[in-house]
């Protein structure tokens, strides 16, 4: 049954949040038990995949966001377990009586499938541009549902529907953040800090990192008071497969050649010692 189905998780909170991408209406699956599409009632359509995600995009997009390729390269490298210190401490910050928890940027779903892991009443909804991710996401967690959306237009959610938000090495819209949010619930917010693959990022030269990263946070989320924030800061040793992947699975990918990689990759041997160095704050949204 699809995620979007109300019959698949009786008393999920995913379908009642969700809103047109066109006018804000409600939703609600066309055919049960195997809905086609998502509609509101001035008739406005969003389908449903058959990868089991839905697409709640307006319009057309100049970009897709994250490539297929880029997808793969970051499951391999979260599948290292290499992360799995950030998603531990993603889950910790979310409350234990949160109900929605919506993912933004969500990628393969790794972090909200590690958050819902960890609050077995919570519902999960993420929400990501790229059309590879949402499918790898959409089976990421049983109850974790998937959309494609663009982060930077209004979301396709109701005025404070989510009790949590994450957003993890991804774009942060502070105004609709703070709409979708309820009073009190919390933003979960991850930035990487300077020292953050230093040993790795001149040398197979991706993009750096702003030393002022953590000042523009609170700046740009100066309607949400600060919770609390912790520094994570530990290193990890990568195979030469798992390095390839780092480097391709961000930002980075669209600025490196591949074949210039795969030359400075095939002189390396054995593990390399990175340092996974992030900040991870809790934001919280006033009554």
């Amino acid at each position: 049954m699809s995620a979007f189905d109300p019959d698949a998780r009786p008393g999920s909170t995913v379908l009642p949040a969700l809103a047109c991408p066109v006018c804000g209406g409600e939703l609600a699956p066309d055919a049960l038990p195997r809905p086609s599409s998502l509609r509101c009632p001035l008739g406005h359509s969003a389908d449903l995949a058959r990868q089991g995600y839905a697409s709640l995009l307006r319009g057309r997009h100049a970009t897709s966001g994250d490539t297929a390729a880029m997808v793969q390269a970051r499951a391999d490298l979260l599948g290292s377990g290499h992360y799995r210190v950030i998603q531990d401490a993603v889950a910790a910050a979310v409350p234990g009586d949160a109900r929605l928890v919506v993912d933004l940027g969500c990628g393969t779903g790794a972090y909200l499938a590690a958050v819902l892991d960890a609050h077995p009443a919570a519902d999960g909804l993420g929400l990501d541009l790229s059309a590879p991710a949402a499918r790898r996401a959409a089976r990421a967690h049983p109850r974790a549902a998937i959309a494609t959306a663009d982060l930077w237009q209004p979301l396709p959610l109701a005025d404070a529907s989510a009790d949590a938000l994450l957003t993890v090495f991804a774009p942060r819209n502070a105004p609709e953040m703070r709409r979708v949010l309820r009073p009190g619930g919390v933003a979960v917010v991850v930035t990487p800090r300077e020292r953050h693959l230093h040993e790795i990022r001149e040398r197979f030269g991706m993009l750096g990192i702003d030393a002022g990263k953590a000042e523009r946070l609170d700046e740009q989320l100066a309607g949400f008071a600060l919770g609390e924030r912790i520094e994570l800061d530990t290193a990890v040793l990568m195979s030469v497969d798992e390095l390839r992947a780092e480097v391709l699975m961000g930002p980075s990918a669209h600025h490196v050649d591949p074949e210039a990689l795969d030359a400075r990759l095939a002189a390396m041997e054995g593990t390399t010692a990175v340092t996974v160095a992030v900040t991870v704050s809790r934001f919280v949204r006033a009554e």
